[in-house]
């Protein structure tokens, strides 16, 4: 057998997994000992396995992640009210093919950006797509992209998303076009799709911090109301880290 046209072709054909696994069974002592169904078999999983890996990294650049987090590595160790049934039921992602929304509220420091990339790593892992954003640059591309004409193509990116993550909200007071740029999302998305929010603000002063009652409600309705919730307390763990250092 000519391997190395085979593996070109396998190669043209970007059958990149099939191709290393063909050199390395040639290069096997136990070959004689296969059958073609077996070697053929093992071709298979190899080429589905570096498919789900491409497809996989190609969730985790689109996603855009702030942090490397990972639902295995998850501290339940420091007290801050982290539940850790809740965190592993929801770590299923049910809740996003199911499309709820996930809400963490908790102090400066106690970790929601982290749960936040963890629950987006898992939903990539589970061959959801995810995107990640600061709320503040958030709101700051929409602003821009009404004086470049990407508006529509934007809202339609956030729209697409299954699973949207909206990180440090509440921080500064809604303004007039921000409040109708989140609603109109959140329209988008209600009942299609799952937006998962962390705030410093507890969810009772969001109504406040949104100002337009009317437009307040409205959005609130979308997304607090089929939103599971985790509240974080207790010492920030970037205090404990300095310590150790």
């Amino acid at each position: 057998m000519l391997l190395h046209p085979t593996l070109e072709k396998l190669n043209t054909l970007r059958f990149t997994g099939m191709a290393a696994a063909l050199d390395e069974q040639m290069q096997m002592n136990s070959l004689a000992d296969m059958s073609f169904e077996e070697r053929l078999g093992l071709l298979l999983d190899r080429e589905i396995t570096a498919r789900e890996t491409r497809r996989l990294q190609t969730r985790l650049r689109a996603a855009k992640l702030r942090q490397d987090g990972c639902i295995e590595d998850i501290d339940f160790r420091h007290p801050r009210g982290l539940d850790k049934s809740l965190v592993l039921r929801l770590a299923g992602c049910d809740w996003i093919r199911e499309r709820n929304n996930l809400i963490i509220t908790g102090p400066t420091g106690v970790g929601k950006t982290y749960l936040a990339c963890a629950f987006a790593q898992k939903a990539c892992r589970e061959g959801l797509n995810t995107l990640y954003l600061r709320t503040t640059k958030f709101f700051e591309d929409l602003a821009l992209a009404k004086g470049d004409g990407r508006y529509l193509k934007l809202l339609k990116a956030f729209a697409k998303a299954d699973l949207l993550v909206l990180d440090d909200y509440g921080l500064t007071q809604l303004g007039r076009e921000q409040r109708h740029d989140l609603l109109e999302i959140l329209e988008d998305r209600h009942g299609l799709k799952s937006t998962l929010v962390t705030s410093q603000l507890p969810v009772d002063h969001w109504h406040e911090q949104i100002g337009d009652p009317t437009v307040a409600d409205a959005i609130l309705d979308r997304l607090v109301h089929t939103a599971h919730k985790i509240q974080l307390k207790g010492e920030s763990m970037r205090k404990k880290k300095a310590n150790l250092t």
